[in-house]
């Protein structure tokens, strides 16, 4: 019984990631010839640099408050 879910699990992983690979090398395509990719990835710089600047003014105040302590 276990291995039959074990199959079947990966085998659905299996279909999902063809199926993946293949909508997004098209989008990709489609989107790097709409000159689209460069906002997307602007976008997500974005966010990334949002998120390391928040961590490390998180960083500081924990920081802070353990000094405190």
């Amino acid at each position: 019984m276990k291995n039959k879910i074990w199959t079947t699990l990966l085998s659905c992983i299996g279909l999902f990631h063809d199926a993946r690979s293949q909508s997004t090398e098209t989008m990709a395509s489609a989107m790097r010839s709409n000159g689209k990719i460069y906002v997307v990835v602007a976008v997500l710089a974005t966010i990334v640099a949002g998120l390391f600047l928040y961590l490390i003014r998180i960083d500081r105040k924990v920081s802070k408050l353990e000094r405190d302590l």
